[in-house]
């Protein structure tokens, strides 16, 4: 009897132990490293495999790297294709699915393109250029690769310097600029030069130059006959102060006559040859000037003629067409109220809904992202994302949506994190619906108080949908609710919601966010004495903006923001489209409108503790503006700091430990003022 006593205490005991040490524990901030996902799903010709790319990150060396893996269409035999930190992209199937085409650093660091003989394993390595390719395309017959590449070109410059003495140490000579767009958020200050069509056949040699323009050529697919490329440019003689207005041409390979297919104003892009080579799908909009234009699929023959739109009766964007295996339709997908979905429309025009829950692809903030392919046999492969999990592999065969890969199955088996829930409210301004999603930390419990975070997206032509993100998550397991929402201007919700900012932002998306504070309020679980508020890019505009209106937020954080109009189009990356897209007029011809919108307008108001954070890098957003937002307030008196971050682009992307020294500096200033009096 003892005995048995002693045994059900030791069991007891060992079974508390055993929970305890299984007890999930809240994220932590460099669980960013840990944190895997799923891009670029390939659905073989057959439909029988998929080639996918797994992404991951190294703590150490502090980079993003990825691999290719394949799975049999029903998630058995999932295997890595290729090894090691590197990074391994954008694979390609031959059409008779016996090779792969890819692009990676593996070698030397130089990205290469690559082929990989599915029966054999091996890997040959195709090009070694200056350059790296991309865009790549098979040829029907499977002997020929297409693909674009950087051409640099010898800058001509008026200048006229005396040449150094021989021994002399001087500086570097001085770089001649004449033309608008001569640098680009990401890559920096841009050589001169373009990016050009190859071709390359599969037994490697020297690739072969096809075209020789002054711009800049898109990504070519073969016509059926292999004779010709299809691809997408602007060669028109404005491109540089027309950057929407491109077109789809054809480039005979036996003769280099470039003709262009579609003439109207506005762009034309991202298209897609008929199984019967006889067609072209694309997607494109007449240009009319405003912020946000709704991109209509339309579908045309192969020498230009007869184009249909066929989904004007969507109001919602096209991207992504594949052609159905018969020829008589097409899938697309598209952004609607946060979700991401794939569509098919009939040549007849006739759309309907084929699967919904593309997304997973924006680790960062909540931007729904996702993609797919389709099979001969009309499979699917795609990104499935969702509020707990970032993008896995999945597919849809007619019946119900299955989930192959779990990779981040290892770090949620032991950290918690916050739940996702949907709200929705009606603008103080006008009384349009809103929509937008709560995150609560984890343990949460009504019936206490918790400090709220408003976090705005940018862009502001974008859309915020329920992904589990980085960012967010990390704000939740610090302890706050998170409000995070799709204010008008936001896309997913057709032309006029979209549209509704047009030379009017920042404005009433202001009334919109703030009606979605109280109504995050009304559930009666948030302290009011601790709100903040932060946002990026657009985000960044409308969190400058908001403190210039009201002093209920306990601090601010401002990250890569436009803080003066007339500055900024002056200074970003692509100035001709800010000036003719967000803009009736130039800075200089309208000065009062552009100070107007700006949020240092309203900067004498501003009395919340704010700090500023941009990119060192970042040329969409120069630093400048957040540089004189920041002596601004100093001026006045304002509690204020700035973060700089070095080596950055404005997506704070360009390594893993940017994305996490955004994340603690905001939540290191919120901490700050949480509960200070």
């Amino acid at each position: 009897m003892k005995f048995k006593n002693v045994l059900i205490i030791f069991l007891v005991i060992y079974l508390q132990q055993n929970i305890h040490a299984q007890e999930k524990t809240i994220l932590e901030l460099k669980d960013l490293f840990d944190i895997e996902y799923i891009s670029e799903p390939q659905i073989s010709p057959d439909g029988s495999q998929i080639v996918f790319v797994r992404n991951f990150k190294d703590i150490m060396t502090d980079r993003d790297y990825s691999n290719l893996w394949i799975s049999n269409i029903n998630g058995t035999r999932i295997r890595q294709l290729t090894h090691g930190n590197q990074r391994d992209y954008a694979p390609r199937w031959s059409n008779d699915g016996k090779m792969l085409a890819f692009l990676s650093n593996q070698d030397d660091q130089k990205v290469k393109l690559y082929l990989f003989y599915l029966d054999t394993r091996e890997i040959v390595t195709l090009t070694n250029s200056s350059f790296p390719p991309s865009a790549v395309a098979w040829s029907p017959d499977n002997s020929q690769l297409a693909f674009t590449q950087f051409v640099p070109q010898t800058k001509k410059s008026l200048l006229t310097i005396p040449s150094k003495p021989e021994g002399a140490e001087w500086n570097a000579p001085p770089i001649y600029i004449d033309e608008m767009n001569y640098r680009a958020d990401g890559p920096g200050y841009q050589k001169p030069g373009k990016t050009q069509l190859f071709t390359l056949g599969i037994n490697g040699g020297t690739p072969r130059q096809r075209t020789f323009t002054a711009n800049n050529h898109g990504s070519p697919i073969w016509a059926k006959d292999g004779q010709s490329l299809f691809f997408s440019a602007n060669l028109h003689e404005k491109h540089e102060f027309e950057p929407k207005n491109s077109e789809i041409y054809t480039l005979n390979l036996n003769s280099g006559e470039i003709k262009a297919l579609t003439t109207r104003f506005g762009p034309d892009s991202d298209f897609a040859l008929s199984p019967d080579g006889k067609k072209i799908a694309f997607i494109g909009n007449d240009d009319t000037f405003q912020g946000y234009q709704v991109t209509n699929l339309y579908v045309m023959n192969v020498d230009g003629t007869e184009i249909k739109n066929l989904t004007s009766t969507l109001d919602r964007d096209a991207e992504n067409p594949q052609w159905e295996a018969n020829g008589k339709g097409i899938y697309f997908q598209y952004d609607e109220f946060g979700d991401t979905k794939v569509g098919h429309v009939a040549l007849t025009g006739k759309i309907r809904t084929v699967f919904e829950g593309l997304g997973g692809l924006d680790i960062g903030r909540p931007y729904n992202a996702g993609t797919f392919t389709v099979s001969t046999n009309n499979r699917f492969a795609f990104t499935q994302g969702g509020s707990e999990h970032p993008a896995d592999l999945a597919i849809w065969n007619g019946g119900e949506i299955k989930r192959l890969t779990n990779v981040n199955e290892d770090l949620f088996s032991y950290r918690k994190i916050g739940k996702t829930e949907e709200i929705s409210w009606e603008s103080s301004f006008d009384k349009k619906r809103m929509q937008g999603w709560i995150v609560t930390p984890p343990n949460f419990d009504p019936t206490k108080k918790y400090p709220l975070i408003l976090e705005i997206h940018g862009g502001p032509f974008a859309m915020y949908g329920p992904s589990f993100t980085y960012e967010i998550q990390a704000y939740a397991a610090a302890g706050y609710v998170v409000l995070y929402c799709n204010p008008r201007g936001s896309t997913g919700y057709g032309q006029e919601f979209g549209n509704s900012i047009h030379h009017d932002y920042p404005n009433h998306d202001y009334d919109d966010l703030m009606s979605g504070v109280d109504a995050v309020i009304s559930k009666g679980y948030i302290d009011t004495n601790n709100l903040f508020v932060t946002g990026g890019s657009g985000g960044g505009v409308l969190t400058a903006w908001i403190i210039g209106k009201t002093n209920r937020f306990k601090a601010a954080v401002v990250a890569k923001p436009v803080i003066n109009w007339y500055s900024f189009v002056l200074n970003a990356d692509i100035p001709a489209f800010f000036t003719k897209y967000w803009f009736d007029k130039m800075p200089w011809e309208d000065v009062e409108n552009y100070h107007r919108r700006s949020p240092i307008s309203l900067v004498g108001n501003v009395k919340t503790p704010t700090m500023l954070l941009t990119g060192e890098q970042d040329f969409r957003t120069p630093i400048s503006e957040s540089e004189q937002y920041y002596t601004a307030l100093k001026l006045q008196g304002v509690e204020s700091a700035m973060v700089r971050i070095p080596n950055a682009s404005h997506g704070l992307v360009n390594r893993p430990s940017m994305l996490l020294s955004k994340t603690s500096a905001i939540l290191s200033w919120f901490n700050y003022y949480k509960d200070k009096k």
